[in-house]
């Protein structure tokens, strides 16, 4: 009841996307190049939170508990792993906690405006910001291609389980060659249709668009924008004092 009482918002989404960008390059910066120590061990968990709780309320509970068992495993293993290994074992095990533990909080906050944002609302935010189209018509293909090329890899999966290929069938040549040849023609062909498809939308006029979407700033933007600035503020005020 909570998730729904959040998502509700007059028709709007939980978010405007001009706040989900914001948070991305807040967690961004924040926890992976934010230090340690004073205001930053308490603001620094609560944006690694985010995207949890984020998730949660859009009922994407695979990808929310996916987010926690890694970085759960990433920081164990910075906390109890490392002071134990030596040696070259020492060094993969702090690289490979540590860039999870650090990259993982921002990667998944751009899963989640990726996968909850449309091209015609990241629009609207774009022309609110008063970017000059530029800009904003390679990020609205750049904005679908992913999603889309992930769906034709999830498609050309199917396929080769269908044939029978896969890494445990004792055909990982012909894995890669089926899988990989397939998905880079693909993406240039989803390129070009995205392509089309933006100038299609009127996206190239001269003359200004109008939009549909409803989007706009409400309470939980506020209160993510704040967090964002504080954030910030300890962010500079640690780096000047150090």
């Amino acid at each position: 009841m909570w998730a729904m009482m959040l998502q509700s918002r007059q028709g709007r989404a939980f978010l405007d996307p001009r706040t989900k960008m914001l948070l991305v390059i807040t967690i961004t910066s924040i926890v992976i190049g934010g230090g340690n120590g004073g205001a930053m061990n308490i603001i620094k968990p609560v944006l690694t939170a985010v995207p949890f709780l984020l998730f949660v309320v859009e009922r994407k509970w695979k990808t929310a508990m996916t987010y926690v068992a890694v970085y759960i495993a990433a920081f164990s293993g910075e906390l109890f792993l490392v002071p134990i290994t030596r040696g070259f074992l020492n060094f993969i095990v702090v690289a490979c906690c540590g860039m999870f533990s650090r990259f993982m909080p921002g990667i998944a906050m751009g899963s989640y405006l990726v996968s909850t944002t449309t091209v015609s609302e990241f629009m609207a935010a774009m022309e609110r910001l008063g970017l000059p189209q530029k800009l904003t018509i390679p990020l609205s293909v750049m904005f679908r291609f992913f999603p889309t090329v992930g769906e034709e890899y999830s498609a050309i999966g199917d396929a080769m389980r269908m044939r029978g290929i896969h890494f445990g069938g004792g055909k990982p040549g012909k894995m890669l060659e089926y899988r990989m040849v397939p998905l880079m023609i693909s993406c240039v062909k989803i390129g070009d249709e995205l392509s089309a498809a933006a100038l299609t939308r009127g996206l190239g006029a001269s003359v200004k668009r109008t939009n549909i979407c409803r989007i706009g700033f409400g309470v939980f933007d506020v209160l993510v924008m704040l967090i964002c600035i504080l954030g910030f503020c300890i962010l500079i005020g640690n780096k000047c004092l150090g």
